[in-house]
């Protein structure tokens, strides 16, 4: 299971890394070589970095933000198609006690 780190662990190795991109060719190495220090896994850095450069307005991609508000998206969507079977399985159920046939 992921683990979860404060958000003072995360900014401060995300400021570390930014702060020390330059000495290193890519961010993957510069993660690479400070994610030990930081206790914290290579790939995790990365996307920390990687996001906060996209928030930062510094590299492509969908924000923070807009990430927070596709994952409501898609709770919400995913709510509203189990409300849809609901309401099919009922009114399948009163289509059938209702018919004239049946009795």
């Amino acid at each position: 299971m992921p683990k979860k780190f404060p958000a003072e662990v995360h900014d401060r190795a995300v400021r570390m890394v930014l702060d020390r991109l330059s000495d290193y060719p890519t961010v993957f190495a510069a993660c690479t070589a400070l994610a030990p220090k930081l206790n914290v896994g290579v790939e995790t850095l990365r996307k920390w970095v990687v996001q906060a450069q996209v928030d930062a307005g510094t590299r492509s991609g969908p924000s923070s933000a807009e990430l927070e508000e596709i994952k409501q998206l898609k709770k919400e969507n995913r709510d509203l198609k189990e409300a849809n079977e609901i309401l099919k399985a009922a009114s399948i159920f009163f289509a059938r006690e209702l018919d004239p046939h049946r009795h």
